[in-house]
């Protein structure tokens, strides 16, 4: 499976990955996205089996991402892994179609019952 993981920070997403490996989720292929709009371009030439992403990241933000992926028909499975974790994001979150939001700090077991239904 292709997973992309899209953030504007590089220490960011490679400690997403660093977790998902302790997760059990090491053997999947990653792709890297810079921000929101790097990741729209990469779902579309890499056809991801899964999107996790920031909420806010300069020139799209990961809801404008979200949106722009559900609005074009795109079903892609799509969760957030972000710094905040208000029940109104959760809420705006799963209305535009995202699975799940992981709030940081995260654990890898945040990661493990996240993902498992989603990737086995």
């Amino acid at each position: 499976m292709k997973i992309i993981i899209a953030d504007d920070s590089r220490v960011m997403r490679q400690i997403v990955l660093r977790t998902l490996r302790q997760a059990g989720f090491g053997h999947h292929e990653y792709v890297e996205a810079t921000d929101g709009a790097d990741a729209l371009n990469k779902v579309a030439t890499e056809s991801p089996d899964l999107v996790l992403s920031d909420w806010n990241m300069p020139n799209k933000t990961g809801i404008e991402l979200l949106r722009d992926l559900r609005g074009s028909g795109n079903p892609v499975p799509f969760g957030f892994v972000t710094s905040e974790g208000s029940e109104e994001m959760r809420e705006t979150a799963a209305a535009a179609g995202a699975m799940f939001l992981i709030a940081k700090p995260f654990t890898p077991e945040h990661f493990e019952s996240a993902l498992v239904g989603v990737l086995g």
